[in-house]
Formats: C-alpha cells, structure tokens, sequence
C-alpha cells in the first residue's frame, strides 16, 4: 500500500471483504507513526505487520493470536519478492507486475498458512512451464501461420483477378460489363424471341 493507506496490490488469503480490507488499510495509515522504529501494530483485533519500501509498504495483516515471528518471516519473504518483479519500488512498477507478485505471493502462502519455501523455489515454481500452457500456444501459432497463409493465398487470388481484369478491359470494351452492357442486352433479346 501507499503511505495514505491505498492497496496498490492485495492479496487476501482468507474470506474478506472489500470494504473490510478498505478499511483496514485506512486504519494503517492512521496507526503509523514516524517516530518508531517498529515494524508491526496492533489493535484491538488486528496486527499490522509492515516493512518500508521506498515510498510504499509491504504490509500483513494478522489475527492477534498468530505468531510474531513466523509473521515477520513472512513479510521479509513476501519483500524480498517484490524487487525480483519489479525495476523500482514506486507504484507503477509494482500495478505492471501485479500478476506475476500475485502468483509468487500464493506460493508463501496458502489458504492463510504460510508455506516452507524460499526465494529460490518460489522463482522456480513461477518460472515453470505448464504442458497445458505450451499445448496452447502451439496450437494458436499454427493458427496463426494457417491464418497467414490463408491471407496470402487470398492477397494472390485477388491480385490475379485484377490482372485479368486489367487484360480484359485493354482487350475491347471496358474493364466493368454490367447488366445494362450490349452483350447482356443482345443475350437476353435473344432468349425472349426477338
């Protein structure tokens, strides 16, 4: 969150609500003070457990009755991730990353317990490559390339055509012959017993 207490990216690892979480981030804001030197607040329901980043904060909020020190492992994890996706620590780096934090944030953490990875594993199981996912993308480049062929292929048919058409036309008579053309008018008198 930014220094006003504004979510730039959240990640909720149990059931809350938006304005719940609005509003907790609201509180943090207020409960900060720059004099001290500590690195979690609580409240009458919550802990607030924050570390600094430039102009931003990496914040975890917890029950009471977890545990401080598996908290602040946490949040050292959970900063540590940040510059792997991020160049700068100021909130557009950290809105055009969101996702790819997103993903290594949910190897942490899990269904709000903590997970017993590193920075190292957590780089892995994001970088991995899913089968489903290159299935798909060889699927859609064939595609593309059929859809490429199918262009050129057509790109060449009208071009012909144009060519023939501009033949035609030098040839005698026009390069349009429409409904009204003499050799469409002599046809159908013709046909008609005249």
């Amino acid at each position: 969150c930014n220094k006003s207490g504004q979510a730039i990216v959240s990640r909720q690892f149990v059931e809350m609500t938006r304005s719940r979480v609005e509003g907790l981030l609201s509180a943090f804001s207020k409960l900060l003070s720059t004099d001290k030197q500590h690195t979690f607040v609580e409240t009458e329901s919550v802990r607030y457990v924050y570390q600094p980043l430039d102009s931003l904060y990496m914040l975890l909020i917890t029950t009471k009755a977890s545990n401080i020190l598996e908290d602040l492992e946490t949040l050292r994890l959970f900063s540590r991730v940040i510059p792997e996706y991020c160049s700068s620590m100021d909130e557009k780096s950290v809105c055009d990353n969101s996702f790819q934090m997103i993903a290594a944030f949910d190897e942490i953490v899990a269904l709000g317990y903590r997970e017993s990875v590193n920075l190292n594993q957590i780089r892995t199981f994001t970088e991995m490559d899913s089968q489903e996912e290159k299935v798909y993308l060889a699927v859609r480049q064939t595609q593309e390339r059929e859809a490429r062929e199918v262009m050129k292929r057509k790109s060449k048919e009208l071009q012909q055509q144009r060519r023939e058409m501009a033949r035609s036309g030098r040839g005698g008579g026009g390069a349009y012959q429409g409904f009204g053309s003499s050799a469409s008018s002599s046809s159908s008198s013709s046909m008609m017993g005249g």
